[in-house]
């Protein structure tokens, strides 16, 4: 039986690419339908180079021909990618951006104790490995722990002096160049500062340091989604944000709105995706086993509901908190398992920002006035 052209175009009707609310045919996704016999032929535009977001239309397609036309049918979905021209936002002002750093990084979450900053230390090493030049700046003021994951809480910033003026000369282990309010305080010393107080030691950080020549500077976020976010990005131009998440529902929930903050209208951070942490659980004596303490999966369907790459997982293991704990991040430790997660995780990451860079312009700084998000009702 010879397979019909309007029959295809029927079914295309009733399915949508991810993230848009026409249909592949209303939306102009579908730009050529051939048959030939039993055979079928989709050419398709999309908007987007996210790997997911392309496979998800190539199934959607070839399922629904097998269902609503011909179980028979053999189905080709050519799939091209152009990227629209970004509009210009207007709550964006050009940004501050820092020479030499390529591109900037946040890793953020929704609560704390979900191993962001865990995460963050072993994604810096590892680029370090691939051969990349990589600076970590620990915006946590109120609970800083990069120093202490680097071992090098006992070190201080030197001075340099570049063009004439004096710069702090970032604290440098494994191959990565950090700098932390932590150098600065004692680690018995809680910091109570007010926002405006910690924005402009974060400013110090950032514009005051001799960073050099970075292919990624990692910043390293407080939990949550408040004032030190605001100030980071009203201080320089991100490249994108990484979200950590645990898989059980509360951390989920909060990272939900991580990742609302960082697309409001008047902040627009590109999301390159989320991780999940603390995926399961492997004992040492049992390294085949995987115990789902905190639940399956869950940061992975959270992302494909928020239709972002999920960019990974990384397993519960006693190694990274020992490895942490010493000030040696457990990526160094050459063919464990953690070792190899991170690598993989890693390379996404680098993927995922080279995609971004390929398909959108440069971030620019955020100029606002007054809080985002939601408002205090007045009585």
């Amino acid at each position: 039986m010879s397979i019909k052209k309007e029959d295809i175009i029927k079914v295309l009707k009733t399915i949508t690419v991810a993230g848009e609310g026409k249909s592949m045919i209303e939306s102009g996704a579908v730009k050529n339908v051939i048959t030939f016999a039993d055979e079928v032929i989709v050419d398709l535009l999309l908007t987007t180079p996210a790997m997911h977001i392309k496979k998800r239309a190539e199934e959607d397609v070839i399922k629904i021909i097998k269902e609503k036309v011909s179980q028979d049918a053999k189905v080709i979905v050519n799939i091209k990618v152009e990227a629209p021209v970004q509009p210009a936002n207007p709550n964006l002002i050009k940004g501050k951006a820092i020479p030499g750093i390529k591109n900037i990084v946040a890793i953020a979450s929704g609560k704390g104790g979900v191993g962001k900053s865990t995460v963050t230390a072993n994604l810096a090493v590892t680029l370090a490995k691939l051969g990349y030049k990589v600076g970590v700046l620990d915006a946590d003021v109120y609970g800083p722990s990069i120093p202490m994951m680097f071992d090098v809480e006992n070190e201080r910033p030197l001075s340099t002096t570049v063009n004439g003026t004096s710069k702090m000369k970032p604290v440098e282990n494994y191959g990565v160049k950090i700098l932390s309010i932590g150098f600065f305080t004692k680690p018995e010393q809680a910091v109570i500062w007010r926002g405006p107080m910690a924005a402009k030691a974060l400013n110090q950080l950032i514009f005051d340091a001799d960073w050099g020549e970075l292919d990624f500077m990692l910043v390293d976020l407080p939990p949550g989604t408040g004032d030190i976010h605001l100030s980071i990005m009203q201080s320089m131009p991100l490249t994108g944000a990484v979200v950590v998440s645990t898989p059980q529902a509360v951390a989920l929930a909060d990272a939900t709105r991580g990742v609302a903050m960082f697309r409001q209208d008047n902040i627009q951070v590109p999301i390159l995706g989320i991780i999940e942490n603390m995926a399961y659980f492997t004992p040492e004596e049992l390294p085949d086993n995987k115990y789902y303490i905190f639940g399956k999966e869950g940061a992975k369907n959270l992302a494909k509901d928020l239709e972002i790459p999920f960019l990974g997982e990384i397993p519960l293991v006693q190694s990274i908190r020992e490895a942490g704990d010493i000030g040696r991040p457990a990526a160094l430790q050459e063919g464990t398992t953690l070792a190899e997660a991170f690598e993989k995780l890693t390379k996404v990451v680098v993927e995922e920002t080279s995609k971004r860079n390929e398909i959108l312009p440069p971030t620019e700084v955020i100029q606002m006035t007054n809080s985002v998000g939601c408002s205090v009702p007045k009585n």
